[in-house]
């Protein structure tokens, strides 16, 4: 087996953070783990179809005794007892980081994956900065001479890092010959270079697991810990890691997870906008009851939605686990008061629920919001760090709770169809310009609501959809119109015309594939647009 690395420009950081012993490091992962994840990701795919043609799901009948049986997660650190306000972020660039760390969190979800763009300048650069903050030595300049450094007067949050989920590659690494996969290498460049340090200090190392489909998708999450402990001579059981319940298999499986990660096992996250990209996903073909209304209407108190969540506070608690609550998504702007404070309300409503219901702590996007979130928090759990003692005991979930989508309230309306093609053209092209997350119209837009607004179009393009507002047929001519007036639209606003045809209009071409294509469906956009991101 051999590693190859094709740096496409250069980068500061990259002889700290690409050595030989690292790459050696992550080819040994490889050797070990590669071939299982692929045979993981072809039993994905079987899964997926048995499931839209059903138009159904249940609980693994061969996981009962799991389910039924009287067991816990490994205790927790102390480092990690309070998360009653996390904030997400990418890594790169340092401004952000710091910002990030400065913000007065509990925790700082270090996002590898949907908030950062998988570039090779991304890639070393956020890793670089990784390594600075696990030392506390991360510091920036900007070029007008501003500087960027940790505050001392605040206690610096846990820093929890989310690779790149099993599907995504990492092309600049090549293993014998072939793409390497993103998520080992995100996760052994991090784990190599601080494990030890952040395990001395009792802080880590942590991580956030993304996409994950299925319980031998955990088992095998636990094996890469397993070994890579093992390997670096830390103790057994040091890494911690949150699984992100954002596929709609995975929350038939909370158990599962949790028992297959168990000695590793910190708690599940309820990834609000991935779950629903994975049910549209799922049952994209499965009839019109799986039709949603539009994005904006399908908030945390839709039926099925809250069975999702309570189920997760129930299973996390029952274990000994973190229930982590979903992202505020709504990101303050100052020009615009009135909007803010309406929009304020809602993020405190939403945290209020959370925290009302048994979560141990949520997440927000932005620094403004880490008090609004910490005081809904406090007020339920008081002097506690969390509340995994409270049993949700109450709580019965079928699995046609689940899967409810219909009775969600709503309607499909052509604004919405219009909203969709704008945020999915507009976020994949500034993907496509290195930044993974982006403000759009005061909400901070990732990979997982660009994938739920393209999904929804080519959705309601098979199913037929008529359009509550204007009760006309969502088609492919229709897409095609609003399409084509939505990059309009767009190109107006973008008052560089180099940005807009080095971004927005590759864009646009494959948001129009995407969605056009009625005959085959992408799983995700990230993946064509991945081809061509340097």
């Amino acid at each position: 087996m051999s590693i190859t690395v094709n740096k496409p420009y250069d980068v500061d950081g990259t002889d700290l953070i690409i050595t030989s012993e690292a790459l050696h490091f992550i080819e040994e992962l490889h050797a070990r783990f590669a071939g299982t994840r692929d045979d993981l990701l072809q039993k994905r795919g079987t899964a997926q179809a048995e499931a839209a043609k059903a138009g159904t799901m249940d609980f693994p009948a061969e996981t009962a005794e799991v389910r039924n049986g009287d067991w816990t997660v490994a205790e927790q650190p102390a480092s990690l007892a309070d998360r009653r306000v996390e904030i997400t972020g990418p890594p790169a660039p340092a401004k952000m980081a710091i910002n990030a760390l400065n913000s007065g969190a509990k925790v700082w979800l270090a996002c590898l994956e949907d908030a950062l763009s998988p570039s090779w300048r991304n890639l070393v650069d956020g890793q670089k900065n990784l390594y600075e903050s696990a030392r506390e030595t991360l510091q920036f300049t900007s070029p007008e001479g501003k500087e960027y450094t940790l505050r001392e007067d605040v206690t610096l949050p846990v820093v929890v890092v989310r690779p790149r989920g099993w599907h995504l590659p990492e092309k600049n690494i090549e293993i014998d010959g072939k793409p390497a996969v993103g998520a080992l290498v995100d996760f052994g460049l991090h784990f190599f270079h601080n494990a030890a340090v952040l395990a001395e200090k009792g802080t880590g190392p942590f991580y956030y697991l993304p996409k994950l489909e299925h319980y031998l998708e955990a088992r095998l999450w636990n094996a890469v810990f397993t070994f890579a402990q093992e390997k670096l001579g830390i103790p057994h059981g040091t890494v911690k890691a949150t699984v992100l319940i954002e596929t709609i298999p995975a929350a038939f499986q909370m158990d599962e997870i949790l028992y297959e990660l168990r000695d590793h096992a910190s708690g599940l996250n309820a990834g609000r906008w991935d779950y629903l990209f994975s049910i549209i996903k799922y049952f994209r073909a499965s009839g019109p009851q799986f039709v949603l209304p539009d994005r904006a209407q399908v908030g945390m108190t839709q039926p099925f939605m809250r069975a999702y969540t309570e189920l997760l506070v129930k299973t996390c608690h029952q274990r000994e686990a973190f229930a982590m609550g979903g992202m505020a998504a709504f990101i303050p702007n100052r020009r615009e008061p009135e909007v803010t404070a309406k929009a304020i309300e809602k993020v405190r409503d939403d945290k209020s629920r959370e925290a009302t219901d048994g979560f141990d702590g949520s997440w927000v996007a932005h620094p403004d919001l880490v008090d609004l979130c910490d005081e809904e928090f406090t007020k339920v759990l008081g002097s506690e760090p969390n509340q995994i003692q409270r049993k949700r005991n109450d709580v019965v979930v079928t699995a046609a709770d689940l899967l409810n989508v219909g009775a969600a309230e709503g309607d499909v309306t052509e604004q919405g169809v219009r909203m969709n093609l704008y945020v999915a053209v507009y976020y994949t092209a500034v993907w496509l310009s290195g930044n993974g997350a982006v403000a759009i119209h005061n909400l901070m837009e990732d990979a997982a609501t660009a994938e739920i607004s393209r999904s929804q179009v080519w959705q309601q393009i098979h199913n037929k959809t008529v359009t509550a507002d204007t009760g006309v047929t969502v088609t492919t001519d229709l897409v095609q119109k609003l399409l084509d007036e939505e990059v309009e639209r767009l190109r107006s606003e973008i008052d560089d015309a180099e940005t807009f045809t080095s971004y927005f209009e590759p864009a646009a071409d494959i948001i129009r594939h995407l969605v056009l294509d009625t005959e085959n469906y992408e799983d995700f956009l990230t993946t064509p647009a991945y081809k061509i991101l340097r």
